[in-house]
């Protein structure tokens, strides 16, 4: 990109990224060394990591940010990045939390049905 192409996002407290591939690549690859943490078999490990390479992929073959926004389909691109820096955090939080081992406690009946009952 030769350049920061807009001026504005026209979104309130939004900034337009200065380096937006740069920012976006960095925090998918941070994003993929937090999941390696993570046993291979995680639902949470699969699906995002999934989902960030291909994101990661996109960002790596355009070199053109509207193309970028366009075949990731989720917002401009500094939408993108703060929705990456979330992920991110929520990754780490997953890591401490490691909601793939077993219950201290059997979970309560029907605890997982909806409507609740009465």
């Amino acid at each position: 990109m030769a350049g920061v192409l807009k001026k504005t996002t026209r979104l309130t407290g939004l900034a337009v990224a200065q380096h937006p591939q740069m920012d976006l690549s960095t925090v998918y690859k941070r994003i993929l060394r937090v999941l390696e943490k993570f046993p291979k078999d995680s639902t949470y490990r699969v699906e995002t990591e999934k989902v960030v390479k291909d994101r990661l992929k996109i960002v790596r073959e355009n070199n053109d940010v509207q193309t970028i926004e366009n075949k990731i389909a989720c917002g401009q691109v500094e939408e993108l990045l703060l929705q990456a820096k979330s992920e991110m955090r929520l990754a780490e939080k997953m890591l401490e939390w490691k909601p793939w081992e077993k219950l201290m406690q059997e979970a309560p009946p029907n605890q997982w049905t909806w409507p609740p009952h009465k």
